[in-house]
């Protein structure tokens, strides 16, 4: 791979390339990329969507908007900074025009939109519409798909998702937001389709990114960025982008730290236990003399996330840049953190998480009530779109084809395209509005 190629501004139906040197400074292609994910509807439905706690009543715990929104600045400085290095190192990008600044808006703009493809109720709305398929009334459809079909289904994956919503074509929207394929190559953590499952232990075969109806899209994007072939025989995978890389980086510290503080926030996790694990974290770079001048326990544990950010953010620069060569051919199998100086502590941190925030008692709670409105909302409206492709609409049928959007009530004319598309609208749910249709429907 190389970065020429990589940092391509091209969008869907260009037919001429377009050189860097011949772009508008004051409106950058790949800052377009970020306005057009901004004003998307779905991105604003981030807004009431689970980053740890479903259906929190408190003002302070992240939801997935602003959990994006600070991925997406933590990933502006680690594209800045890997950015100004890379430039130096390959100096025919200087002469094609490319900043360091292109870097940060490629990696902050594939941050920002890393879960909008997320269903509610946080990573239980995922499992919830695999099991769903699975071990629910879906179980009558697979006779219908292909194994690959299948497996989008049983395994539905928001990073997949999510590359649809931006991909997918529309009447009068062809290429969906039209992003550039610089940033989409970047967005797809994941380069591969459904199947082979887990098929090596390199980290972008860890899951999957792209649902069969966009294969031939991933497969135009992987083309143009020159993604190396990680394919055997006819399955679409492919080396990860590698701003990809920091786009992980970006999300791994966030919610390492982020959500480890909504955790104290939150009373699950103690203050001064948490501190002690934090203060670890940060031992190299902390002003004790500053650090005990700060009066409120708050501030203080504000000072040490800004700093234990910083710390991690220049250790994932460091790794990268480090293994820049092996990343450019594909086999760096690693995430940017798993093998950094602070991994220990970094492990230490997840497993309270895991212990105190992600198996407390309320979110348990919360999830089961996620799977209960999935399962329901995905019986009801595949049931009725199924039958509208049939013409055998009952009357109650009829009015739950218009609680959809208008642009989906029309059926598609495969099984597999009417249950993507059924997916893909609960996906979009907020959690409010999918517990309130949950109810309506429940009567």
């Amino acid at each position: 791979m190389n970065w020429s190629q990589l940092l391509s501004l091209k969008r869907f139906g260009d037919t001429q390339i377009r050189p860097r040197k011949d772009q508008d400074e004051t409106r950058l292609g790949f800052e377009v990329d970020y306005d057009r994910i901004i004003f998307s509807d779905s991105f604003r439905s981030l807004q009431d969507k689970t980053q740890v706690v479903p259906l929190s009543k408190t003002d302070f715990v992240h939801t997935r908007l602003t959990h994006s929104l600070e991925v997406s600045v933590v990933a502006r400085s680690l594209g800045r900074k890997v950015g100004e290095q890379v430039l130096k190192n390959h100096p025919e990008l200087v002469e094609q025009g490319f900043t360091m600044n292109d870097f940060g808006a490629i990696v902050a703009t594939a941050a920002l939109a890393h879960d909008i493809g997320n269903p509610p109720f946080g990573h239980s709305g995922e499992k919830a519409i695999g099991e769903y398929f699975k071990h629910g009334n879906g179980q009558q459809y697979e006779a219908h798909l292909t194994k690959k079909q299948w497996q989008d289904f049983v395994d539905f994956e928001g990073n997949a998702n999510g590359f649809r919503i931006l991909t997918e074509s529309k009447s009068g929207m062809e290429g969906g937001l039209r992003l550039s394929y610089a940033t989409l190559g970047t967005f797809i953590k994941y380069p591969k389709e459904s199947l082979p499952k887990k098929p090596t232990s390199h980290v972008s075969d860890k899951k999957y990114g792209i649902f069969q109806s966009e294969v031939s899209c991933f497969e135009d994007i992987a083309l143009e960025l020159g993604l190396a072939s990680a394919s055997k025989g006819e399955n679409s995978s492919y080396h990860r982008h590698p701003l990809a890389y920091l786009v992980e980086a970006a999300d791994d510290i966030c919610y390492t730290i982020i959500d480890f503080e909504d955790g104290i926030n939150l009373g699950l996790i103690e203050e001064d236990f948490a501190l002690e694990y934090l203060i670890k974290l940060v031992k190299d770079s902390i002003d004790t003399k500053k650090y005990y001048q700060l009066q409120f326990k708050k501030d203080r544990l504000s000072y040490l996330r800004a700093l234990a950010i910083g710390n991690l953010i220049n250790e994932a620069v460091n790794v990268f840049l480090k293994q820049e060569n092996d990343i450019l051919k594909g086999e760096y199998p690693h995430s940017l953190l798993d093998k950094c100086t602070y991994e220990a502590q970094i492990n230490d941190i997840i497993k309270i998480s895991v212990e105190k925030i992600y198996k407390s008692r309320e979110v348990i709670e919360k999830e089961l009530v996620g799977y209960n409105v999935i399962a329901k909302l995905l019986d009801v409206f595949l049931t009725a779109s199924n039958r509208n492709f049939e013409h055998s609409l009952t009357n109650y049928d009829k009015l739950v084809i218009n609680l959809l959007p208008e642009s989906l009530q029309e059926p598609k004319e495969s099984h597999y395209l009417r249950i993507l598309t059924i997916c893909g609208f609960v996906a979009s749910l907020t959690d409010g509005y999918a517990l309130e249709l949950y109810k309506k429907l429940n009567g």
